[in-house]
């Protein structure tokens, strides 16, 4: 029997029209809300923002249990491990014990060898000569905030060993940290104390009810696609939505299809058949959907048949890169929305280093201009010996006068460098204290950057932000301009 929901012919809730940077929708390219008739979600770091440091000590703490029971020595629980190291958008180099981070030609800028920083010169040498394949077995991509603490394990443990003196495979390393890090989530190590006691790692927003009872206000209907099992999604999202609205008693009152153990990104490209949860068992689901089942596995083209929808009518919602956007956005035409939640100090660290930008940027620009000065002058230079290369040995006073003049403005040049450099650490230190920004390196994009460029229509710090807008909001992207245009 479907659950019977509320008539709701026009939201009745306030809006605050004033919204404030980090909560703002960011908008890659333009989508009509008017135009969308389901809006999907993930759940897990979507509907649930987890609390990052909380999260990450549980995952850490149950990978080394798990190492140390494989064979690793014990000493590994006393060291200490920095939760704050890793950010999204790095690069794993199994082979060499290196967390690396890379712009959007996928070329690296900075990079640690366990907790050590690598020299410029170190990466040239290392990554410099050929181009990086960094989807082959070598490398491991961490876009997720669950592969964080995958990150900060391998950088310590390769610290430790190397501070020791002591050899070990970086690369077997690796998979057996993500086998213990499967094996703590298989076995309910990680899940069952995020169960138990959810207000201690999820926060509770209380306008995300209010956020989803706007769009089904104006119209739209709302599913959940994530690949958490039925028992934690069931606790998460009680624990979430239960009670915050009188006309909502329970999450399955929001949403008109839940799908849960959808094993994305297979969803997107394979057929698997979409299954009914009935208590312990699973039975083939039968069409059409209802309100207050819940569903496992499944398909894109199925889901869409269900739903009785277009690809370009429904929006989804994600923080995952792969399993979420770029997998939504190649397979389908599901337009993307991506949350993510680093976002809301990201832009606070961008306001508050605005002067700091400025500056940099006409630091840039008196190079640019000096160097332009330098080459004239060397020209000039070039020009004078050839004329005074009467072959006695005599230089010019001119000449004399030019060599002076470009060992200054080499001078100047080393010295706008050194200026440069120390602005931007300061910049980046702003961001965060060992890669900077999780959008941008320096002067460009990082390659996380680029793929939420890239692969999502708009961003935001979460899903309530949605909430500040009308549900048939056409959000318009900036006119992007290429450098002729500037």
């Amino acid at each position: 029997m479907q659950l019977e929901l509320p008539y709701l012919p026009g939201s009745s809730l306030s809006v605050d029209r004033s919204v404030t940077a980090p909560r703002r929708v960011y908008v890659c390219r333009d989508l009509k809300l008017s135009r969308i008739d389901w809006v999907g979600f993930d759940m897990d770091y979507t509907l649930a923002i987890y609390h990052q440091e909380e999260m990450d000590r549980l995952s850490v703490d149950a990978t080394v249990d798990k190492l140390i029971a494989k064979g690793y020595p014990a000493w590994l629980r006393d060291l200490h491990y920095p939760l704050d190291f890793p950010i999204r958008g790095l690069l794993i180099d199994k082979k060499l014990g290196n967390v690396l981070k890379m712009n959007r030609f996928k070329i690296v800028r900075r990079g640690y060898h366990g907790l050590r920083e690598l020299t410029r010169e170190e990466i040239r040498a290392l990554y410099y000569e050929r181009k990086i394949r960094h989807k082959s077995d070598r490398f491991h991509w961490i876009d997720t905030l669950y592969g964080l603490s995958e990150a900060c394990t391998f950088a310590t443990v390769v610290d430790a060993y190397d501070e020791r003196g002591k050899s070990i495979a970086y690369a077997q390393l690796f998979t057996d940290i993500r086998s213990a890090i499967d094996e703590a989530h298989r076995d309910g190590t990680i899940l069952e104390p995020v169960m138990a006691d959810p207000a201690r790692f999820i926060e509770r927003d209380e306008l995300l009810g209010p956020t989803l009872h706007k769009l089904r206000s104006a119209g739209k209907r709302l599913f959940v696609l994530t690949n958490s099992r039925h028992t934690y999604t069931d606790v998460l999202l009680s624990y979430l939505l239960d009670g915050m609205l009188p006309d909502y008693p329970t999450y399955k009152h929001y949403f008109d299809a839940i799908i849960v153990a959808a094993q994305k990104p297979a969803f997107f490209q394979k057929n698997n058949p979409l299954l009914e949860r009935r208590g312990q068992r699973v039975v083939p689901a039968q069409l059409p959907l209802e309100r207050g089942k819940i569903y496992e596995n499944g398909n894109l083209r199925e889901l869409q048949k269900a739903l009785g929808v277009t690809g370009n009518r429904v929006v989804y919602v994600g923080d995952h890169i792969y399993g979420d956007m770029l997998r939504s956005k190649k397979d389908s035409a599901w337009r993307t929305a991506m949350v993510i939640p680093e976002l809301e100090a990201e832009v606070v660290a961008v306001a508050e280093g605005r002067e700091d930008q400025l500056l940099a940027g006409e630091l840039y620009a008196r190079r640019h201009e000096l160097e332009e000065i330098l080459r004239q002058h060397q020209r000039r230079l070039k020009d004078a010996a050839k004329k005074n290369g009467n072959g006695n040995g005599h230089v010019s006073s001119e000449t004399q006068h030019l060599k002076q003049v470009i060992v200054s403005i080499r001078k100047q040049l080393h010295a706008l460098d050194e200026e440069s450099a120390r602005l931007l650490q300061r910049i980046d230190g702003r961001f965060h204290p060992y890669w900077g920004s999780l959008l941008k390196e320096r002067n460009e994009l990082s390659l996380f950057g680029a793929q939420v460029s890239d692969y999502s229509c708009v961003y935001t710090s979460r899903v309530s932000n949605l909430f500040s807008y009308s549900p048939h909001q056409y959000f318009r992207s900036p006119h992007n301009k290429l450098h002729h245009e500037l």
